[in-house]
């Protein structure tokens, strides 16, 4: 079932939740929410599913699940499922009956049978992995169990649009990663619409067909995971999508100068800041010409597939982190409070709001 939004706005009060936006979503899209506190995504989602009502002046918007129009349908009729950060169970109902409950209070012309809702719940819960524990209470399971009886329970009704507002947000960071991975194969598997909100980046990149970036009640970028984190439309985009160091200056004839920092970079001649990713900057025991960054290693960590290096110049404002291979790491013997010269592989520059990326000099 697709979902299209057209002109959508939301004021509350004086206050100006979302701009007039426009949003396609395609039938068995995948597409994330992403942004900060306050930029839009929880009211967008609710608004997408009846709990909230679009602002219907000075123009009136519309929302349309396939050719169906629902911007004035009540959240019961518009057939969606919708995943609570804090699941929203039952407490005194068994997994079981969590799981039928939408399927029991349905109108009796539309209510299955009772041999119809056992089998499709057991089916859901076999989907879960969860059919061994159909008779617990929902204080008997872990986080991650309990999300995945929330979402099989707004699976149930068989839902056009299924809705999740930061699903594995309440849950330790190993917990969060399995269930994205789980919820990935599901959606792959039933192929359903899906829109999920979420302030988590690495979240929305590896969930997601399509990431819908906001901020301040607006959209920054549409776009697929990789295409927004390659080529990011504005400055806004490309520093919440990850960290960023940053590196201020002045460029006079063609060089940037920064105290004792000096780096060529064949820009006009001016007040300049780059920023750069830290696996872009790859660190070497000595300066090449046209490239002099001296920095002194302040931090180390280890975890993870790449070791990361935190860096402290006179010429930073703020540390710089750089990620690089162990075979690296071991290469350089890097330990704390070894000077090293740090070498930009690529920068980006935002002039205009455009991004601009440029490849270091070969050295």
């Amino acid at each position: 079932m697709s979902i299209q939004l057209h002109n959508i706005a939301k004021h509350f009060g004086r206050t100006q939740a979302l701009e007039p936006i426009d949003l396609d979503i395609q039938d068995g899209e995948l597409v994330g929410l992403l942004g900060p506190s306050g930029s839009g995504k929880t009211t967008l989602l609710r608004i997408i599913a009846g709990l909230e009502s679009a602002d219907t002046a000075p123009t009136a918007g519309r929302i349309l699940f396939g050719e169906r129009d629902v911007t004035h349908v009540h959240v019961r009729d518009r057939r969606i499922g919708f995943v609570f950060q804090h699941y929203a169970l039952f407490r005194h109902m068994s997994v079981f009956d969590n799981v039928a409950f939408g399927l029991t209070v349905m109108p009796r012309r539309e209510r299955p049978s009772k041999g119809e809702i056992r089998a499709r719940v057991l089916r859901l819960l076999e989907m879960v992995q969860l059919a061994h524990l159909a008779d617990r209470l929902p204080a008997q399971l872990s986080g991650g169990q309990q999300q995945r009886v929330s979402l099989a329970r707004a699976l149930a009704v068989e839902p056009d649009v299924l809705l999740l507002d930061e699903p594995f947000g309440a849950l330790d960071a190993k917990v969060r990663q399995e269930l994205r991975r789980w919820l990935r194969r599901l959606h792959e598997e039933l192929g359903f619409t899906s829109v999920f909100v979420t302030h988590d980046q690495e979240e929305a990149l590896e969930l997601s067909d399509r990431v819908v970036v906001m901020s301040n009640g607006r959209i920054e970028q549409i776009d697929t995971p990789e295409a927004l984190y390659r080529a990011p439309k504005n400055r806004f985009v490309f520093e919440f999508l990850g960290e960023v160091n940053h590196l201020e200056g002045r460029v006079q004839d063609g060089m940037l100068r920064c105290g004792d920092a000096q780096l060529n970079v064949n820009l006009p001649d001016g007040d300049e800041e780059l920023l750069l990713r830290p696996h872009e900057v790859r660190l070497a025991p000595s300066f090449e010409s046209g490239v002099h960054l001296p920095v002194t290693v302040t931090a180390i960590s280890l975890v993870g597939a790449e070791v990361r290096v935190e860096l402290e110049a006179d010429w930073l404002a703020a540390p710089w982190l750089a990620t690089v291979r162990h075979a690296d790491f071991e290469r350089l013997k890097i330990h704390r409070g070894q000077r090293l010269y740090a070498h930009p592989r690529q920068w980006h520059r935002f002039k205009d709001e455009t991004a601009r990326p440029r490849q270091a000099p070969a050295s």
